[in-house]
């Protein structure tokens, strides 16, 4: 997977993305980077998908509209017209390639994209994953199937403690995230209430899922799926998975919490999966900042100073092997464009690139402001 170019589908009017190792996605709400996402998976992973809905009864061949329907959700099928160009890798895809041929699926059903959506709160709204039946065609595909993936999840089905864990992600990482979020509550999968769900043991309190706080909410499904991609045994990787899109991964979260979640990012980089972020938050964009001099430099060592840690083996040599891409989805009216913005560098003479993509730009209006008045005085 080298680049996706899309025009004229939905809001996009064009978006022309080159992936990296890391490959950061901003722009404001309904600029298209989630129908983006989406869309990459399915190029992906059509065949998965064919077969997850057809599980489920849904007849796949009967014609495009009831596909993208299913699959974007409900409405959504105006998205793809007979303007829309697709190009992916230097192939082209128009709507047929939605339709099997002759009948049969073609190629092989791994699925390659493990996609954790911004919506995924609601995957576990009561404390416990739902089953992709439970949520109506009004959700689209990437939510119901990463809820069901969730159910299927072997540490989801069974009581006990889900973390810490001590085979379960790295301990610094782990650290991290009960430091900046659990804040020494063990969390566990009880059966009390004769369904399986969350709740949190702290402070002699057991408390369930609905009363935790609303940043504790959103991580959790967030970090079930670091769990999922990143298994105790000695393979880095999960099963088929090569590449990881993470929407919004600092809902809820204090910036504290959203560098333990930087950290853990880097992990799975250094377990060779490409990542794809889509972010409203300017942690990130710091960190790739950041990450941008220090590979200019050839200081990777002062990764363990920006995240204030021990040296751990995931920062070792990410620097000169890994690349991070950031892209702007500009709205402009009613459609957007993709921009590149990747050198992130303040004095450019391109504003989107100078503020990057409008997420620095009030802190520096602040600024101005202050120094303005402060020179007056």
């Amino acid at each position: 997977m080298n680049h996706l170019r899309v025009q004229s589908f939905g809001p996009i009017q064009d978006a022309n993305v080159h992936f990296g190792d890391l490959t950061i996605l901003i722009g404001q709400q309904a600029s298209g980077k989630s129908i983006f996402l989406q869309l990459l998976k399915l190029l992906i992973d059509k065949n998965s998908i064919r077969k997850t809905l057809e599980h489920y009864s849904f007849e796949w061949g009967k014609d495009i509209d009831s596909i993208l329907n299913m699959y974007f959700g409900e409405g959504m099928s105006p998205i793809w017209t007979d303007q829309t160009r697709i190009a992916f890798d230097e192939n082209q895809y128009s709507k047929s390639f939605l339709l099997p041929k002759q009948g049969r699926k073609t190629g092989n059903d791994n699925e390659e994209v493990f996609y954790i959506p911004a919506q995924r709160i609601l995957s576990v709204s009561d404390g416990r994953p739902k089953y992709f039946r439970e949520f109506d065609n009004s959700a689209p595909y990437i939510l119901r199937h990463f809820s069901d993936t969730l159910l299927q999840y072997e540490l989801m089905r069974n009581v006990g403690v889900v973390f810490p864990i001590t085979n379960r992600l790295k301990q610094p990482v782990r650290d991290l995230f009960n430091q900046s979020i659990f804040h020494d509550g063990v969390i566990s999968i009880d059966n009390k209430s004769g369904q399986k769900k969350l709740s949190m043991n702290i402070d002699n309190m057991n408390i369930p899922f609905m009363t935790w706080s609303a940043g504790q909410k959103e991580f959790m499904p967030l970090l079930m799926g670091f769990y999922l991609l990143c298994p105790p045994s000695k393979s880095s990787k999960k099963g088929t998975y090569n590449y990881v899109v993470i929407e919004e991964p600092e809902m809820g979260l204090h910036p504290q919490a959203i560098m333990s979640v930087i950290v853990q990012i880097i992990d799975l980089m250094s377990r060779g999966y490409k990542v794809i972020v889509s972010t409203h938050s300017p942690v990130l964009l710091e960190f790739a900042w950041a990450y941008t001099w220090l590979k200019k430099f050839g200081k990777g060592e002062a990764l363990y100073k920006i995240f204030d840690m021990p040296k751990i083996k995931i920062f070792d040599n990410i620097i000169h092997h890994k690349t991070i891409n950031t892209f702007y989805f500009a709205r402009e009216g009613a459609t957007a464009i993709a921009k590149d913005i990747s050198t992130l560098d303040a004095a450019s003479e391109d504003i989107a690139i100078a503020e990057w993509g409008g997420l620095s730009e009030f802190a520096s209006r602040v600024l101005n402001i202050v120094a303005e008045y402060a020179t007056d005085e």
